[in-house]
Order: structure tokens, then sequence, then C-alpha cells
């Protein structure tokens, strides 16, 4: 029997998801595993008993992740599950840009109560003219699920698109566009393209990447779209390009006191991924990864530790290690269960930077004393029996 959480609503297709051997819990105390959105994390105390924990969506800078890491917690977070969502709120991003839809709606509201509006539209309209997106560059940064979607959508609306991403997955490959132009250094997008569009996580070395040197180098007019995170753009120095004349737009999905009702910004209250078909996606995505490491001890979408997967148990045994990521960690392991005469049948070790996850099935079950040996290791944080 399995507990889980919800820190934030998870919609209900997902949650249908489990069956009888898991029971929801008002608390976290003594939870197996959590479900979150959007709930900060930073400040919990996590229990003892706590495996997991599942991210309903992409972003996953509410939660502590070394913290968990080092307490033998995995993290999952469910990429793509919301890509289509968030592509389509940047294409209306650029068509609003392009167009000052937004300020024609405003004026016609404001003027609703002119009986002559039909009349004055005629002379005001002009004022909201803008420009087609079909024959202009878009530079994609990022070529994740919502960065191909994007690139791929563009090139149907005719625009010219490049594409950089030093890191691109060979799924993502198969999936872009021939179309979509692949370029090798990011000055390629700022120097070239009428839009640009981010769509990288938010890391120490993405953090500020759209600044006031990368702005130098882009077209006048151009338009900027951050549906990603509103850290990765150093924002004072967007509101000092828009002032300039330099940047024409600045859409973001992230409301903040420095873009907020500001000249040249559309601010969107965050609605990128606030469809119910994203919501549903990332509820049943969630809870499947939840369920396969519970049940199996196998990790899929982890943000914390390696992808590592050994299909369902076959044998009479299952352990699951979670420990640094240091030499002769599978040696210690082999001995005490040879020692304790516990023959291994398969295993896979993985590891990701300072982390690593050892999978071993075993010809008998073990006993909690072969457990306490393992853990008393040093460098391991979790000992699991999953069978």
């Amino acid at each position: 029997m399995f507990h889980y959480h919800c820190l934030n609503p998870i919609a209900q297709v997902g949650l249908d998801g489990f069956n009888a051997n898991y029971v929801k819990t008002n608390t976290v105390d003594n939870a197996d595993g959590i479900l979150v959105r959007s709930a900060s994390m930073h400040d919990m105390d996590l229990p003892d008993s706590l495996l997991a924990v599942a991210r309903a969506g992409a972003g996953v800078n509410n939660i502590p992740l070394d913290k968990c890491a080092e307490k033998g917690i995995v993290v999952f977070n469910t990429p793509g599950a919301n890509a289509n969502g968030v592509k389509e709120l940047v294409i209306a991003g650029m068509l609003l840009a392009s167009r000052d839809i937004v300020g024609g709606i405003n004026w016609a509201v404001e003027d609703a109560a002119d009986e002559n509006i039909a009349k004055a539209t005629e002379k005001e309209k002009k004022k909201f003219a803008g420009t087609e997106i079909e024959g202009k560059k878009l530079g994609v940064i990022g070529l994740g699920a919502i960065g191909v979607k994007v690139a791929n959508t563009a090139v149907h609306l005719g625009m010219e698109v490049l594409g950089y991403d030093p890191y691109v997955s060979v799924n993502a490959a198969w999936n872009l566009s021939r179309s979509v132009k692949h370029v090798f250094h990011v000055d390629e997008i700022f120097t070239e393209c009428d839009y640009i569009t981010v769509h990288v996580p938010l890391m120490d070395s993405t953090k500020g990447m759209i600044n006031e040197e990368a702005i130098s180098k882009m077209k006048d007019g151009v338009i900027l779209l951050n549906f990603a995170r509103d850290l990765l753009a150093d924002e004072k120095a967007i509101l000092a390009g828009i002032e300039a004349g330099k940047i024409r737009r600045y859409v973001t999905d992230f409301p903040n006191p420095t873009t907020a009702g500001q000249k040249g910004c559309i601010v969107i209250p965050h609605l990128g991924a606030s469809t119910e078909e994203s919501e549903d996606n990332c509820a049943v995505m969630a809870v499947k990864e939840l369920k396969e490491y519970l049940e199996n001890g196998n990790i899929v979408n982890s943000v914390n530790y390696p992808n590592c997967d050994m299909g369902v148990p076959a044998q009479a045994g299952r352990i699951a290690i979670a420990h640094k990521n240091i030499k002769n960690m599978i040696g210690k392991f082999s001995t005490i269960l040879g020692d304790n005469g516990i023959n291994i049948t398969d295993m896979t070790n993985k590891s990701r930077g300072e982390y690593a996850y050892s999978m071993l099935d075993l010809e008998n079950p073990v006993n909690e004393d072969i457990v306490a040996k393992l853990r008393a290791i040093d460098g391991v944080f979790r000992v699991r029996v999953v069978k």
C-alpha cells in the first residue's frame, strides 16, 4: 500500500490512474509520494517516508532538488505534456505583438459608450495597424518539446525559422521540420531575426541570457517573447531597449513589478500551460512516473537522478540504491550481497552529476540486516526494497 499527498489540486483524470493500492493523505506525514504543481517546497520538512516527488509541469524551481537527492528522493517532471498549450500561446503572443490587438481592444472598451464608435473606428484603427508575421524571421532558442512545436508551427505560417540548441536531443531532431535552419551560435539568432522566442531551462548558465549585450546585437524593432522563465531576461535592459526604440514589443508570461503595465510590454498572467488539456496531460504523466517508480523502482523523466529502467521485477528480489557518484560503490554492494549468499541476476547503474542510482535483481529477497549493511556504506543515501 502506497500513500500520496497533493500539494496542489491535481486533475482528476490523473488521479484516476491510481488503483486500490494507493491512498490519498491529507498531510505529507508518512507519504511515499508527493504530487505538486506550483507550491514551494523549499522550506518544507520532508518526511523520512518520502520516496518521490512528481511535478505536474516542466519547471522545478519550486523544488529543492539537491536536498531531495541527498535524502534519496527522486524528483520527476513532465516534459512535453504541456508543450502544445504553451506553443499556442507563443504564437498568440507573436500575433498580439505584431498587430497591437491589445491596444485596439482597449480602445473599443474605453469608447464603448460612444454612439458613433462605428464611424470613429475608421479613423482610429490606423493607430493600431501592425505587420504580418509571414515572411519574417523567427529565432527559437532552445529546441526542446515546446521549441520544436513553435518552430514547426511558424514554418507552416510562412515564417523563416532559425533554431539554436547546442544540446538538441535525437528525439527533438527527428521531430523538427527540415525547413528549420539549425544555427550553431546564438548570436546568429540575435543578429538576424525579427522575432526571438526563448525556450530553455533556468540555470546559472542561462540566467539573464537576454541582456544588454545580447540586445545590442539585435535588429531594430525586434519582438522578444519569453514563455520560459522571467529570470532568463534582464528585464531592466529590455525596458531600456524599448525606450530606445530597439525593441518593439516584449511579450512575457511572467508578471512582475518590472514589466507589468510598462510601455511596450505585453504581460500575460502565466497562462502558458493553463489549459484543461495541458493540466490533464501533466497529471496523467506525473501519476504514471510516480507509480512506475514506487512499484518497480524505474526512473523516467527525473530531474535529479538518472533515468533507469529494468522493467517489471521478474526475480525473487529487487533493491534500488540512491547514492553518491563515487568509485567502487558497485563493488561494495556486491561484496555485502555475496557475503550473505545473495546472487545478483541482473543490475544497472546510472549516474547524473554527483548522484547515482543502482538497481539489482536478486535470486533471493534481502532481509533487514542486509539492508542495514548496505545503508551503512559511506555515500549511500537510501536503500529501498522494491520486491
